[in-house]
């Protein structure tokens, strides 16, 4: 069956998962994967990074004992199921592989394109693209039937939700063993269609994006458009908060995708975020972004 196309009444195991990135969301799915009791393969360009990713899901898988979540021998034994790599020669064995790079389709195009030639033939290829088309990620590879989205929410291990999403060409039984997937994670599923941004970033960008607008033509202070969200629509988060909690680069990556994709004007990317991401200020990840997060509160800065 290795080296057959799937059969629609094809019984797919997923027992290993390769994640590509080991920034904030990677890590996180790597997090999830190993507690689930999953051998998993986390993979940087950095060796570096990797070492940070380790530390990072030890200590967040700390913040789990603490709240009693898990146990300390759950968390021993979900680190030892996490091994790391620089390239992709040791996803030959991984069952799923989930692609968590920077929001940039031609970075992914080409990790795909790469990529394959590593994997086995029955092997699921999956992106946590928040915004970009599946069918044209898949259709670089070379197994579209068994290519789909998994859009995980930030920070994984707190975040119920994976939306699903279908290309033009998944097959029936790839999408039913990555919904298995996301329930074996103890995550709740939500089904999008392949259109830019799919649900949560079609509705979530454009409010951030006017609030962002709002700044913008004065209407108000960073300080009262958080508060005002907050308190007058009680979000948890103000919509410029969360846009540095995000990142400002990809706020507008996502922007982008949704006004070349979709051709409206109500999706331009408002000029003072572009400004901030051409001056660095991309959020929390670069100590500043609508706030300064240099000293010991949030300031903002406008």
């Amino acid at each position: 069956m290795a080296d057959q196309p799937s059969a629609e009444g094809e019984t797919i195991n997923i027992q290993s998962a390769g994640v590509i990135g080991a920034g904030q969301m990677g890590s996180g799915i790597a997090h999830v994967c190993a507690l689930a009791g999953l051998d998993v393969t986390l993979s940087d360009i950095s060796a570096e990074q990797l070492d940070k990713a380790l530390a990072g899901i030890a200590r967040n898988m700390d913040r789990q004992i603490g709240h009693g979540k898990i146990t300390a021998g759950d968390k021993d034994a979900a680190l030892k199921r996490i091994r790391t790599a620089t390239d992709y020669s040791k996803f030959g064995d991984c069952d799923v592989i989930i692609e968590s790079a920077v929001e940039n389709e031609s970075v992914k195009r080409e990790i795909f394109k790469t990529l394959c030639a590593s994997l086995k033939p029955e092997a699921i290829i999956c992106s946590n693209t928040s915004s970009i088309s599946i069918t044209r990620l898949a259709a670089v590879t070379d197994r579209p039937g068994r290519f789909m989205g998994m859009h995980f929410m930030n920070p994984v291990p707190l975040m119920k939700l994976v939306e699903l999403i279908r290309g033009i060409a998944t097959e029936e039984p790839t999408f039913q063993a990555i919904r298995d997937l996301a329930v074996r994670l103890d995550k709740t599923t939500a089904t999008a269609e392949d259109f830019p941004a799919f649900i949560v970033n079609r509705i979530l960008l454009p409010m951030i994006n006017e609030a962002v607008y709002t700044l913008y033509e004065g209407v108000g202070s960073v300080e009262s458009i958080d508060t005002a969200m907050k308190l007058g629509a009680n979000h948890p988060m103000g919509p410029l908060e969360l846009a540095d909690f995000i990142g400002l680069d990809t706020c507008l990556s996502v922007m982008h995708v949704l006004y070349e994709g979709l051709a409206d004007t109500k999706y331009r990317p408002c000029p003072l975020l572009v400004k901030y991401v051409e001056a660095g200020w991309l959020g929390r990840k670069a100590g500043r972004g609508f706030y300064d997060y240099s000293g010991e509160k949030p300031v903002p800065t406008r």
